[in-house]
């Protein structure tokens, strides 16, 4: 099982390139080359920088022992003589990899991810490739996850399980923001059950596609009215700024950039304002709920399911 998500890079020049660098991709749908780098247990700081750089795109697979998998996309061009020789002129450890060519017109649309329906206590979330929507009494949700990331993993279920304890416990949620939307489901799920209360949810990621796909997921869930879906290099962008402070902030991510964006986190939520917070294992807890506890937030609850950890926070 592995979690994916697109890797961020939070410097602000590095971040332009690399929209721009996707936004080829995404004109480009052709072909497109992939480079799986071998788990490891951690990957070094100046290697990270270095793949983030390099590649088009990348992204960070979680193994479920916590591992990290990179992975990186490239234009069907893409010279190996010349990677290689890159990372040893910076003295650069590669870890071993393989090497895929993708070639099909529609390689991005047409890989439709196949997940079976997340069931929570108050939630159903399905895919397109459906017939029918599964017999339920719960808000479903209908998912297109092929080229957005974050539909089917242990996390999304444990924020589902927050989104449940924070409706139960009718805390105030007219204005939320879900940062790193993916595939848009918390957001979506956000709207199913508060829909009638003037809600406004701020949906954000710094991967285009995802703002497509969580665009389409809206309007084939009759719920685009209650989104406000960009792109944003976290917390940086005009509209988080302008929408903000948030009633509820959801950040389905990774360990490093919500350790990152912790204080952008606290800056932009109300005082009395709650977050979840989810993308980490075990050995990580300690280190992503410490950084937050310094910033002023406060326990309310941890969830655990696979090794893989979301906690529900306050801003006191």
């Amino acid at each position: 099982m592995f979690k994916h998500y697109l890797c961020i890079n939070y410097k602000s020049d590095l971040v332009n390139k690399k929209i721009t660098n996707e936004k080829n991709m995404n004109n480009n749908l052709s072909s497109c080359t992939i480079i799986t780098f071998e788990p490891l247990e951690i990957i070094p700081e100046d290697l990270v920088f270095f793949l983030d750089e390099y590649f088009d795109v990348t992204a960070c697979n979680y193994t479920d022992d916590g591992k990290e998998e990179y992975v990186g996309y490239a234009g069907i061009d893409f010279d190996e003589h010349n990677f290689v020789n890159t990372a040893q002129t910076l003295n650069l450890t590669l870890p071993r990899y393989k090497i895929e060519v993708l070639k099909n017109k529609n390689w991005l649309t047409e890989n439709v991810i196949k997940f079976d329906p997340i069931e929570t206590d108050d939630f159903l979330i399905y895919g397109i490739h459906e017939k029918e929507t599964p017999a339920t009494n719960k808000p479903a949700i209908k998912i297109y996850a092929a080229t957005a990331f974050g539909s089917g993993h242990q996390t999304t279920k444990s924020c589902l399980n927050a989104i449940s304890d924070l409706n139960k416990m009718g805390v105030k949620h007219q204005n939320i923001l879900d940062m790193g939307t993916g595939s848009g489901i918390l957001a979506l799920a956000c709207a199913k059950i508060w829909q009638q209360d003037k809600l406004i949810i701020t949906a954000v990621d710094i991967d285009d596609e995802s703002v497509r796909v969580t665009t389409q997921n809206a309007f084939d869930n009759n719920l685009e009215q209650f989104l406000n879906v960009a792109q944003s290099d976290g917390y940086s962008s005009e509209i988080v700024h302008n929408n903000a402070p948030y009633d509820i902030i959801l950040s389905n991510i990774l360990a490093r950039p919500l350790i990152e964006m912790a204080p952008s986190l606290y800056a932009h939520l109300k005082t009395g304002g709650y977050c979840v917070i989810s993308g980490f294992v075990d050995d990580q807890v300690d280190w992503v709920l410490k950084s937050h506890e310094q910033q002023g937030l406060k326990l309310i609850k941890a969830y655990n399911i696979d090794n893989w950890h979301a906690l529900l926070l306050e801003k006191i």
